[in-house]
């Protein structure tokens, strides 16, 4: 975007109501993960268009329409907006994704923090969400644990990494308060 201040302001309402582990503080380690492997890669992207979507990707799923008409008004041209929408869809799928930005910001997200940060964010939101340690733990073992998956050769080592140390982790956790 031209302008990242104008950006910003756009997407701030979004994520004023998501909680800790999902607001603006995320998007910043989402783009701190998306510079690492940048810097650990070797790939031409459209950086414009990889950030614009990352700021995106939290609401994409509900709000389409006005992120659409929003690049509008910023005379945003046609193709690029279809990229970027594009891009912030493909970090939300199982499915993989087909453009390199869309795999970049995907792993991005997997990864953020780095690898013990996912076991973090999954204790707080289980804890902002009301559920008991065990419900959470539950959750955990059911949708984290070897759940994440990179799909760029530099991220899947990372990726493997963060699963191991969450699993390792869950392992120790759950030996110690049974």
């Amino acid at each position: 975007m031209k302008n990242e201040e104008e950006l910003i302001e756009f997407v701030k309402p979004y994520y004023e109501d998501k909680d800790i582990m999902h607001n603006m503080w995320h998007m910043e380690l989402v783009k701190k993960a998306i510079d690492k492997i940048l810097k650990i890669s070797n790939y031409n992207v459209d950086y414009d268009s990889l950030i614009t979507a990352m700021y995106f990707h939290g609401f994409i799923y509900s709000d389409e329409d006005k992120i659409r008409e929003w690049l509008k008004k910023q005379n945003c041209e046609a193709t690029k907006i279809e990229k970027i929408i594009e891009i912030a869809w493909e970090s939300q799928r199982s499915e993989i994704p087909k453009t390199t930005e869309g795999k970049i910001l995907h792993d991005a997200h997997v990864l953020e923090g780095g690898k013990n940060y996912l076991i973090v964010k999954t204790l707080i939101t289980g804890s902002i969400r009301g559920q008991s340690l065990q419900k959470t733990l539950k959750y955990m073992k059911d949708n984290v644990l070897n759940k994440n998956k990179c799909y760029l050769p530099e991220t899947i080592p990372l990726c493997n990494e963060m699963n191991k140390a969450t699993n390792k982790f869950y392992d120790d956790l759950i030996e110690g308060i049974n």
